[in-house]
């Protein structure tokens, strides 16, 4: 299936492992640019080779911090797109999750609130000029069950939701689509599950125990969904959030 990525401009806050590094080499592999930051310099230098083997784009990158305020972060973004001659996708996927700080509530607010709002009042007008507007906030399973404990992670990618939902309603007239995707339990190196299961392996089993499928996903899985909701294939899809879990939560949605 041909998703209509060739050429188009991808720009993601973040990028360099995981579940954000597996979506920018699929991207790649589909004929996009991409355009993404990370905090170290050796995890950039390593991303840009992956994402260069899986495709011949453009790939622009290079450190950043986003601790460095919402100043220097909408710079960022202005110079991303300035390098890639515009943006046609942004991929929300900062989180106080990728610095262990799921408990800190100013860091939340400023990684996965601040990070989606700043990114939009600096790519709309961007995303305006694309015939392909689309933008897909990374949420969490958190989100729309109790797990774990109360804390701000949970309860910020909650508002996230919300934000995107309304976001959906907003932009659909200036031809941009809004659209969530919520990870369940995901495993790979270097990730949080990974960590919990040298920390926490009680947890770590618990939730495994749960699983319908028996098994955790994996960075692919989510990066796939994440791909094919951003890209011109699914044109009409706009406000939904969509659950990538294994079955975990148990939920029925209507």
């Amino acid at each position: 299936m041909d998703l209509g990525l060739k050429g188009k401009k991808v720009i993601m806050n973040g990028g360099a492992h995981g579940l954000g590094l597996a979506s920018l080499k699929k991207f790649a592999a589909e004929g996009a640019d991409v355009a993404f930051f990370s905090r170290k310099d050796d995890k950039i230098e390593a991303a840009k080779k992956a994402i260069g083997e899986a495709g011949n784009g453009k790939v622009f990158a290079e450190v950043f911090d986003m601790n460095d305020g919402g100043d220097a972060y909408k710079a960022w973004l202005e110079k991303a797109a300035g390098e890639l001659g515009g943006c046609d996708i942004f991929i929300h996927t900062a989180s106080s999750s990728g610095t262990g700080g799921t408990g800190d509530w100013q860091n939340g607010l400023d990684f996965d609130i601040m990070g989606a709002v700043h990114g939009v009042e600096v790519l709309t007008p961007h995303l305006e000029k694309s015939n392909c507007g689309s933008i897909v906030f990374m949420s969490s399973t958190a989100a729309l069950e109790t797990f774990i404990q109360p804390q701000a992670f949970n309860a910020l990618k909650a508002a996230l939701i919300t934000y995107g939902s309304q976001l959906s309603q907003a932009l659909a007239g200036q031809g941009i689509r809004v659209n969530i995707v919520s990870p369940g339990a995901i495993y790979y190196e270097g990730g949080n599950w990974e960590a919990i299961k040298g920390a926490v392996p009680e947890l770590h089993d618990a939730t495994l125990a749960k699983m319908p499928m028996g098994r955790f996903g994996n960075a692919e899985e989510v990066a796939n969904a994440i791909v094919f909701v951003a890209s011109p294939a699914v044109p009409y899809m706009t406000g939904s959030n969509v659950v990538v879990d294994g079955g975990f939560t148990q939920r029925v949605q209507f």
